[in-house]
Order: structure tokens, then sequence, then C-alpha cells
């Protein structure tokens, strides 16, 4: 039974598309870089922010460092708070709450912008810690920022340990970390993202991830098949 739950932010607690694509905005404007595909912005939901500006314009070092700068600085003043908590989240934290479980935010976003996203719309009782990476650039990846919980908490056991999140950030994390994990389909990944770096589960939507979370009997009541990660329901429950 999973006893410890560790929540990607952006895009399974939060949509944070309008903040983000407007701070990269901000960003690329002030270094000179004028972006007319702007739907193609999705790609930094999730990802460390500095291999986004490196992947997608090819940044050096110090430009990367301006764009990061920037695209910060927008944050700070007015996208921080330009998303929303997806429908259902409180639902789901609630019910893992009330059941005694732990858990923890992982997530690639700064710890100290984490923080005020959570307290802005008012989860901070909900986690017993909020993990992210540092301001200077280091402890960004996903598999880093799991591995600070862990010896944070040495107590936790790993087969007792989920990560949930929406893209294959959070799985590679989990993986080369020894937990499960969970890849959601509501936030900006896909399924083909999710099943190449081989998530454990994967749920369409908050409301299957609420229902398979929340169950008293998880282990016995989920069977998963190798090829197909898809959530199925032994006969009591409805299948998906």
């Amino acid at each position: 039974m999973y006893k410890t739950f560790l929540f990607d932010l952006d895009g399974t607690l939060t949509d944070p598309k309008e903040g983000i694509v407007n701070s990269v905005l901000y960003a690329l404007k002030k270094v000179g870089i004028e972006e007319v595909h702007i739907s193609e912005l999705d790609s930094f939901i999730g990802p460390p922010i500095q291999q986004s500006f490196v992947e997608r314009y090819n940044m050096s070092e110090g430009e990367v460092e301006r764009a990061v700068f920037y695209f910060r600085e927008y944050l700070k003043q007015r996208g921080l708070f330009e998303k929303n908590v997806y429908e259902g989240i409180l639902k789901l934290l609630q019910q893992l709450k009330s059941s005694g479980n732990r858990i923890f935010v992982a997530t690639s976003k700064p710890t100290v912008f984490a923080k005020q996203v959570i307290e802005h719309f008012q989860l901070t009782n909900y986690f017993e810690d909020i993990i992210g990476s540092n301001l200077d650039g280091t402890r960004i990846k996903k598999e880093e920022i799991i591995a600070h919980i862990l010896q944070k908490n040495e107590e936790l056991n790993k087969e007792e340990m989920i990560m949930i999140g929406d893209r294959k950030h959070d799985i590679i994390g989990a993986n080369q970390n020894g937990i499960a994990s969970i890849g959601v389909l509501y936030g900006y990944g896909c399924e083909k993202e999710l099943t190449e770096v081989s998530a454990t589960y994967i749920v369409k939507d908050v409301e299957e991830a609420v229902s398979f979370l929340c169950r008293e009997k998880f282990n016995t009541a989920v069977n998963i098949d190798s090829s197909n990660p898809f959530i199925t329901y032994d006969d009591e429950f409805v299948s998906v």
C-alpha cells in the first residue's frame, strides 16, 4: 500500500499555462527574441526552465542566465498566480491527508516560488514539505529533488512511495530513485511521452486519480499489464 505521495506542481496540482507562457514571452522580449509560435510554448511547462531555453533557442550559458532572470522577474510580479488549481485536486488531497498519508510537493520550480503558490491557494496544510530547485540553478532535476526528499526523511520506505506527475521528467525521477509513478494525462504530457519512460500507472483525469489513489484496497484492486499501464480494476470495481 502506498503511504507517501510526491506531487509535481505545474501540470499536476495546478494549471500554470497562462503564467508560464506570459513569463517566457516577457523574457524572450527582453533578450531580443520574437516568438511567433506561441502555442508551442506549452513545452516550457514541467521541465527545468533553464533546460527549456537551451533546447528551444540553443542559448549559451550567459543567455540562459539572462532569460531566466527576466522569466523570474515577470513570474514574481504577476505570473506566479496566473494559474488555477485543477478541479478535484482539493478532494484528492483531503482524502489522502485524512487517511494519514504523508504528502510532499516535488517540483522543478524554485522552492521559494512553489511555497508561495501552495500558500496562495491555501493548500499548505496538506503537505508535509515542499521541495523544489534552488535559485542558483542547482537541484533542478526531478531525480535530484526526489533524492533530496529521501535524504531528509531517511525513514521513508521506497516501496510505499509514489510520484504523481504529468511529464517524463517526473517519471524518470521516480525510476532513478526506485519508486513507483503515476503519469497524469490532464496536464501537459501525453500518453506516448509517459509510456516511453515506463510510468508505473497512467490516469486520464483528476477524477480517475481520486478513484485510484484513494482506494482502501489499493494494491489488490488494481491490475497492471506491463504492456498497458492504464488502470483496470477487479470485479467489484468498474473498469476504466
